[in-house]
């Protein structure tokens, strides 16, 4: 299965025997202020649960999912499971309950949380996931314009740039298979 992402948030909301559930997919990389932001916002809300996977440096994939005060297994997981049912990598879901008022049972408040999971996905504009990486570059003063434009054709982006006495240390990012063929 091909891995997917985002690169902005996506919100969708259900509603289930009158909770509401209101559901956030958010770039890993604003997970947390994000789920602050909504903490703040919503804050006479019952739950705030989460769920990210990421692909750490090593290759390996961690996936969490946390149910904020639901009976244990019966939110967190079943919006984890949904993620990787889309393939869904280096993102998060945060997933807002306001209680109804009737009391759902544990299978109740698995559907309702895979529901709105799959709701903000359904709605997402998902993207092709690729590995980014981070390469340190060193070159002469001579060679920059040249690695400059290879960078730039590769789609890769410049850092940060230290000045030596005989070049330039580039810290370059981007898609690992496009630094790798940089050379």
């Amino acid at each position: 299965m091909e891995l997917k992402t985002v690169s902005r948030i996506f919100s969708a909301e259900i509603e289930e025997k009158k909770s509401r559930f209101i559901a956030h997919l958010v770039p890993l990389a604003t997970f947390d202020e994000t789920l602050d932001a909504l903490r703040s916002e919503h804050k006479k809300a019952n739950h705030h649960v989460t769920a990210f996977r990421r692909m750490l440096d090593n290759g390996q994939i961690q996936e969490i999912g946390k149910d904020d005060g639901e009976p244990s297994g019966t939110s967190g997981m079943p919006v984890l499971k949904t993620m990787i049912g889309a393939g869904l990598m280096d993102v998060g879901i945060i997933v807002t309950r306001y209680f109804g008022g009737v009391k759902l049972g544990t299978g109740g408040l698995a559907r309702a949380y895979s529901g709105a999971a799959n709701a903000v996905i359904e709605v997402a504009k998902l993207e092709p996931w690729v590995q980014l990486a981070q390469r340190k570059i060193s070159v002469s003063f001579d060679q920059t314009a040249t690695i400059e434009r290879q960078i730039e054709q590769a789609g890769l982006i410049v850092i940060s740039r230290d000045y030596t006495e005989i070049g330039v240390d580039m810290m370059v990012e981007g898609a690992k298979e496009a630094l790798d063929a940089l050379g």
